[in-house]
């Protein structure tokens, strides 16, 4: 399980301890519901009690548009790979840099994260992709959402690089809603999108369970699931995004 703690702006080392924070905290709630699911007591409250489950320590994955040196230094991060680098192994902590990640299709959908040049080039190698490759049908409606999030320009105006995502999500709309009048949404592509908000919770960081689960990947009504996925991209709970979940 992994903690993924994307940033518009490169982090600073004050950014990178509230991350480690939440990554503890989620490690401690992990250990609390082992405890409850086994029927454990509390930690040292009994000498004699069977030994606590054993937890994975979550990962955190630190994504960082430019390369934040102060945070390389001080947990003494090492290259794992080009553009990720590996922090001392007890942290269990990988920085991402998006401005160095190689420029292929393996490292798109993280540098669709990034902004400016390498936000062009992302959109240029989306753009250059198959009509029905996977990464547009994740990836073009994610995009609008996420950039609704950012902060507007001053002057009002929309820059190039949302004007673009906007254009492509309304063709990528209109023809997912002419398909579904036509035809009813298939189920590769019900496949798809509940994969979709799959990822989406993923990103959120928000745990489903495999009731839940089966759940998405079981939905076929193309209204339903666009609803779920417009929740999951803001949502702070899973309960957020199903209906009718207590």
């Amino acid at each position: 399980m992994s903690l993924f703690e994307p940033f518009h702006r490169t982090p600073s080392l004050r950014h990178v301890r509230q991350c480690l924070r939440k990554q503890l905290t989620w490690h401690h709630e992990l250990e609390r519901r082992a405890r409850a699911a086994a029927g454990s007591a509390a930690p040292d409250a009994d000498a004699d009690a069977p030994p606590q489950p054993a937890v994975d320590f979550p990962a955190l994955v630190v994504i960082s548009p430019g390369r934040p040196e102060t945070v390389l230094d001080a947990y003494r991060c090492e290259p794992a790979q080009p553009g990720v680098y590996q922090a001392v192994p007890n942290l269990v902590m990988r920085v991402v840099v998006l401005a160095e990640l190689p420029r292929t299709r393996a490292t798109l959908l993280l540098r669709l994260l990034g902004s400016g040049r390498l936000l062009r080039e992302a959109l240029a190698d989306l753009a250059a992709l198959p009509d029905d490759a996977w990464e547009k049908s994740i990836a073009k409606p994610l995009l609008v959402h996420f950039r609704l999030g950012i902060q507007e320009p001053a002057d009002g105006k929309e820059d190039e690089v949302s004007a673009e995502i906007r254009a492509w999500f309304e063709d990528y709309e209109q023809k997912l809603r002419a398909e579904a009048r036509k035809e009813g949404l298939n189920e590769g592509r019900a496949e798809e999108a509940a994969r979709a908000v799959l990822i989406a919770l993923r990103g959120r960081g928000i745990a489903v369970p495999d009731v839940a689960r089966e759940r998405i990947l079981a939905e076929k009504d193309p209204e339903t699931l666009e609803r779920w996925l417009e929740r999951a991209v803001v949502a702070a709970s899973l309960a957020e995004v199903l209906d009718g979940l207590s």
